[in-house]
């Protein structure tokens, strides 16, 4: 077991083994790709690997800087750069989102991403697999948070007649919202922004049904007062502080973003405390190495019988 097997540097988190880096923050010559939100996928790396719906959600925001050779693998498929055979799992974070299996003179690492175990059906749903290293983020690795069930959150927009203005994340939050208002609020009527638009139709296009959804028109919102719900994102949102007549609610796991609004809408794409716990106890590994959060509450908890390192 290498306890420099992943290493932080400016460019990001490198595996020298292999000579790659994962997530990489800054242009390097190869990386692999967990999924494509904006804060794991950067533009302009000359080799990326990734799965294919990735792949399609990095050329539709960047473009021609997207990257310029893209190697694309499907969930399990096997593949070596230099001395690390890679393989991809199921986060169930968002679509294509990946677990990266790493296996290197025997020894397995897992580094997860992102990663929720709650059902989504805007995704596949997370698989695991046994490892010896366990790289896991840690967003929400506090005992006090726990995620409600997203159903029972949506439920609460029945109540609701007036027009909503909801805030989402354009990528994954804002389809599984769709997809969840479609099948518990029939009667609302979802308008999406345009710049989450063209991602709807790309999860369409990949086979996920989000049920019905138009382009969102300043006319049509304002001759029907109710059940309008207009999916936008984050600095839309904010924009929108002072528009009367609409119900402000913005999705999100996090506390302080609930803050000001007319109601509280907690549904999160990352696990929770719990979902942590049950992901090491699935995988079973020798070493927990923590990231993307705070490690301190794990490191703590596990003082006795596990060893966690924070990267």
């Amino acid at each position: 077991m290498e306890d420099d097997f992943l290493i932080k540097t400016p460019q990001g988190l490198y595996c020298k083994y292999g000579d790659f880096y994962i997530d990489a923050i800054l242009p390097v010559n190869n990386v692999v790709i967990s999924h494509a939100h904006g804060d794991h996928a950067r533009p302009n790396n000359h080799h990326v690997f990734c799965t294919c719906p990735t792949k399609e959600i990095m050329v539709l925001r960047f473009k021609k800087n997207a990257g310029k050779h893209f190697h694309l693998y499907n969930y399990h498929q096997e593949f070596k750069i230099g001395e690390v055979l890679i393989s991809f799992l199921s986060a169930g974070h968002i679509i294509g989102s990946a677990m990266i299996k790493m296996v290197y003179k025997n020894v397995t690492y897992l580094y997860t991403g992102d990663y929720k175990l709650q059902e989504d059906a805007t995704c596949q749903p997370i698989e695991f697999c046994k490892a010896d290293v366990l790289i896991t983020e840690t967003t929400f690795a506090n005992p006090e948070t726990k995620h409600p069930d997203p159903a029972k959150e949506i439920e609460k927009l029945n109540s609701i007649h007036q027009n909503i203005l909801l805030g989402v994340y354009g990528l994954g939050k804002a389809q599984r919202i769709t997809q969840l208002i479609n099948k518990i609020c029939p009667q609302k009527n979802v308008l999406v922004h345009y710049s989450i638009y063209p991602i709807h139709q790309l999860y369409q296009k990949q086979g996920y049904d989000l049920g019905k959804y138009q382009f969102y028109d300043r006319k049509w919102i304002k001759q029907h007062q109710t059940n309008q719900v207009y999916l936008v994102p984050p600095l839309t949102f904010n924009a929108y502080g002072k528009a009367i007549n609409l119900v402000k609610i913005f999705a999100s796991g996090w506390d302080n973003i609930q803050k000001g609004n007319d109601e509280k809408l907690y549904i999160s794409d990352h696990v929770d405390w719990e979902g942590i716990l049950q992901t090491i106890k699935i995988v079973s590994p020798k070493k927990v190495w923590t990231l993307h959060g705070d490690g301190k509450n794990l490191k703590h908890y596990f003082s006795d019988s596990l060893e966690v390192k924070i990267l």
